[in-house]
Formats: C-alpha cells, structure tokens, sequence
C-alpha cells in the first residue's frame, strides 16, 4: 500500500514526524509536499494532489492530510472521486471511519492533536480493515451515485 502524504505549512512538521514512523514500519511514503517549510504556502494545493493520487489509486492508496485545523485539507480532499476523507480527532473516530465508511485519506488537526495522539490515529488509520458489511457498502453505493451527479 502507498501512503501519499501533504501539508501545509502549519502541519509541516507533524507530517514530516509521520513521514519518518512510517518509513520507518516499512511503508511505501510519497510525500507530495511540502517538501519544505513555507508559511507562505496554501494548504489546497497539497490536498489536492493527494485526493487526486488517492482517488486514481483507492484500492492500493491511502493518504494523509495535515494542516491547522485539518478542516480545510478534508473538504479539498472530499472534492475528488473515490475519495472519502475523515477529520480525525480520535483513535475511536478514524477506527469507525475505517471500518464503517471505507475512508481512504486521513485528515489530521496539527492544531489541535498532539503528536502521540496523531501518531495513535495514523496507527488505527493504517491498521484498521473495512468490515464490508452490505448497510456500509448500500452507504458507499449512495455516495458513489452522489458523486456521479
């Protein structure tokens, strides 16, 4: 699997943390910017080139969006087909995104998760399977036919 990773330049340095942990566990990690720390940068440029990676890509891809509030890289990132993206405060949360709702990229708060948390999220994000049961794949059915329209 292919963990696509983008920030701005306020989760600059927790995707670069992230970056390090999962190369680290073995993970394939493109990182799509920024590749520096630039506080001149616009957080939509960066969620946009991962939705697009993770929208071509959804059954073997998974990304990882981070900037302030992580609001901002979530509704950029639920833009694009294929694309379910999940704001994520909480272990909790993004297990029930995973496993209910198939989300493929992950949105993070640098703002507001501290790193040890993000690190907890990123673990569950990765980990955790789609449990596939037909009430779920009705749903995904119905943000498919939403999408198309």
């Amino acid at each position: 699997m292919t963990i696509y990773l983008g920030a701005d330049h306020r989760g600059f340095n927790l995707k670069e943390r992230i970056k390090k942990i999962l190369k680290e566990q073995g993970y394939e990690v493109v990182d799509l910017g920024n590749t520096s720390y630039d506080e001149k940068d616009d957080y939509p440029d960066f969620a946009a080139a991962v939705a697009k990676k993770v929208g071509l890509e959804f059954d073997k891809a998974r990304g990882i969006l981070i900037c302030a509030s992580g609001v901002g890289v979530d509704v950029v990132a639920n833009k694009y087909p294929k694309v379910r993206s999940a704001l994520a405060i909480s272990s909790d949360q993004i297990y029930d995104a995973r496993h209910d709702d198939d989300a493929n990229v992950l949105s993070l708060a640098a703002d507001f998760v501290d790193e040890e948390d993000a690190e907890k999220i990123v673990k569950v994000f990765l980990e955790t399977p789609f449990a596939g049961d037909e009430r779920y794949k009705r749903r995904l059915r119905k943000i498919s036919e939403i999408e198309g329209q």
